[in-house]
């Protein structure tokens, strides 16, 4: 099938330059929609991309990583180097200057104090922090007075930016979350839907799984920033409708997460009220397989734990039928064309961490048929195989999207012809990415036996992100569902692995490691199997100046640049 092409912006879209700058929100109102309606302003208490991005239009980290993937100091004076002395000789600490004279947006004074609490908010091994990877290998972290902030690391780090750099680990007040901690955590609802930030904005009123209105942070400390009085994100919907809303109907200015079919887009793009942009980072759509026994019939607080290994998709030979029987060539046709490219990596970039793992990316059903019944899986009367009792049937679950649905149906079929029974289940994203540890439905908890969904890394070290899935990283009922390690993937060996390379200096080195390292998640294990290499993609109006998409940070990391166009 032949494809209309997207025209998509390389890395940023900056609609037009600015005009001289007025006062502080003068520019009035913008209004962003995200149909994958954020749930929390806590990004520690949820591991979805949606809540990272929403909140970080209210919190910031000490640097930010920019559209190129460098890190540019945000809270910080300067990025800490072995020539300014912040990096320590030996490897085994950072320490950050943080600018003098940034508030809170209540008016106090944003201090060492707070940076080292939130560490510690974090590490709270009772807490369920959602980002607990981005502190991996940290030993403490110490305010050494007002203005300098000190990270120890258990071992030399050569790369020590990943905690405080990026949207995914911001600092938060330690005066409203001092008692919050540990167990406590989950429930600062107050807090958790209303922090105080030293971002342009500040939350007015947060309404879960709905809208969030922003207002100007008039501590915010460029007083020409932002133009605008009032940013006002709204949840719900779906891809679709939130395309239109900016590219047909022109309702809103920022549509976030467009993830629609090509020829679906350039119709609505022949509007001409905007333009959908796209800028390509890490983000590989991929399929999760739960290795553990999602059975409503084990006890609450049972299912899906390591106590209880999957009865079908703990056989290795199960889980590369699964991978071989899919044609990732047709899914990025359809689902994605030039904004897409299939993959056979968990970590598809930089090029010195992309493995040359490229077998996956022929169909070869014959091939998955033959291993199963090599496996002893034998086809019944109905096509459907079984082994010792069990039937090869599986429950493949995603979150709500024509995209997602289109892939689910055609792999349901692919899996179909070589004796696997899928049932379909879909999922509201505000609910799937919510992270609530009260829900059945969402992606940590995994109660379905596969799960299909996409997210990324920031920055160009994909460290943090392969540290993900160390054991310690397992959702389950003690860290309050917030593990990141959603397949339930544990090997010594990897956990080994990931620990020897916090000491590895040569970048050489380290990226034959991690391409070792996504080889045992993907290609070895097929406890996870890639799908798509994603672009991300969001429609932006002709009216709205200063966006910059960033596929490395938060999509609205640069919002207090953001500027009406006078036309």
């Amino acid at each position: 099938m032949r494809l209309k092409c997207l025209m998509l912006g390389a890395t940023a879209m900056a609609l037009t330059a600015p005009a001289a700058l007025a006062e502080r929100g003068a520019d009035g109102q913008v209004n962003v929609i995200m149909w994958q309606a954020p749930s929390t302003m806590n990004p520690y208490m949820s591991a979805g991309t949606k809540d990272i991005i929403a909140s970080s239009i209210a919190l910031e980290p000490l640097a930010s990583f920019t559209t190129e993937g460098t890190i540019e100091p945000r809270l910080a004076a300067e990025i800490p180097s072995l020539d300014n002395g912040g990096i320590a000789k030996d490897l085994k600490s950072v320490t950050w200057k943080l600018k003098p004279g940034v508030k809170w947006a209540d008016g106090s004074p944003f201090t060492a104090a707070d940076v080292a609490f939130t560490a510690a908010y974090c590490l709270d091994p009772n807490g369920g922090c959602a980002q607990l990877a981005k502190f991996e290998g940290v030993e403490k972290v110490e305010a050494v007075d007002e203005l300098t902030v000190k990270i120890s690391f258990v071992s030399p780090r050569p790369d020590p930016f990943s905690a405080f750099v990026g949207a995914q680990s911001p600092v938060l007040q330690k005066a409203q979350f001092q008692n919050c901690t540990g167990e406590k955590a989950p429930t600062c609802t107050e807090q958790n839907f209303n922090p105080q930030g030293t971002g342009a904005f500040k939350v007015a009123e947060f309404r879960t799984n709905d809208t969030i209105t922003f207002e100007a942070n008039p501590e915010y400390r460029d007083a020409a920033k932002p133009a605008f009085a009032r940013l006002v994100v709204k949840g719900g919907g779906d891809s679709a409708a939130a395309a239109r809303a900016v590219l047909e109907t022109g309702e809103f200015d920022y549509a976030w997460n467009t993830q629609l079919a090509p020829e679906v887009i350039a119709g609505m793009e022949a509007a001409g009220k905007g333009k959908n942009v796209a800028a390509f980072g890490s983000l590989v759509e991929r399929i999760h397989v739960n290795l553990t026994d999602p059975s409503s019939d084990l006890p609450e607080g049972e299912r899906s734990t390591a106590r209880h290994p999957h009865p079908i998709l703990t056989d290795a030979n199960v889980r590369k039928a699964l991978s071989m029987a899919i044609d990732r060539q047709l899914l990025t046709e359809i689902g994605y064309g030039p904004a897409g490219r299939p993959t056979c990596n968990l970590v598809p970039a930089p090029a010195a961490w992309a493995s040359d793992n490229t077998e996956c990316l022929a169909q070869d059903i014959a091939g998955a048929k033959a291993l199963l019944d090599q496996a002893g899986w034998v086809a019944g009367g109905d096509g459907i195989r079984e082994k010792d009792g069990k039937r090869l049937k599986l429950v493949f679950q995603s979150s709500v999207n024509a995209v997602r649905q289109d892939f689910q149906a055609l792999i349901k079929q692919w899996w179909s012809e070589i004796g696997v029974e899928t049932e379909l289940k879909t999922v509201d994203p505000s609910v799937f990415f919510g992270g609530d540890a009260g829900s059945p439905d969402t992606f940590q908890k995994f109660y379905a036996d596969v799960e299909m969904y996409a997210n990324n890394f920031e920055g160009n070290n994909p460290e943090p992100y392969l540290a993900r899935q160390t054991c310690d990283k397992i959702p389950g009922p003690e860290n309050q569902w917030q593990g990141e390690n959603t397949s339930r993937f544990c090997d010594p060996e990897f956990d080994r692995m990931i620990g020897e390379m916090t000491q590895i200096v040569d970048p050489a080195e380290r990226g034959a490691m991690g391409k070792k390292l996504n080889e045992m998640l993907t290609r070895d294990s097929n406890a996870v199997i890639p799908l798509v290499y994603r672009g991300t993609a969001s429609a932006v109006s002709n009216s709205l100046g200063g966006v910059k998409l960033n596929a490395w940070d938060s999509e609205l990391w640069n919002v207090a640049d953001w500027y009406r166009v006078k036309q």
